[in-house]
């Protein structure tokens, strides 16, 4: 799975509102996958920062890269007014 993520990874690095990205569970990156619930590996979460959420899809390159067209892109908030219904403005 690993080549298939450093390739998503990539397909990804310019963006500026969507990130892929790894973590170490085994060094500096332990309290960050404590907190988000990682038990064992490779475990991939996904959605907003405050509430990431397990991820159930394929791990083969086209799995992942059509999730993350589909699943990854800005959603209302603040910064993304424009995208919010009139019922959340």
């Amino acid at each position: 799975m690993k080549p298939d993520w450093d390739k998503l990874m990539e397909e990804f690095a310019g963006s500026s509102t969507q990130l892929v990205a790894d973590v170490d569970c085994t060094t500096d990156g332990k309290p960050l996958c404590e907190s988000n619930g990682v038990r064992g590996y490779p475990t991939i979460k996904w959605g907003d920062p405050s509430a990431l959420e397990d991820y159930q899809g394929g791990r083969d390159f086209n799995s992942l890269k059509a999730f993350a067209d589909e699943n990854l892109k800005p959603v209302c908030s603040p910064s993304n007014i424009d995208l919010c219904d009139d019922d959340k403005k």
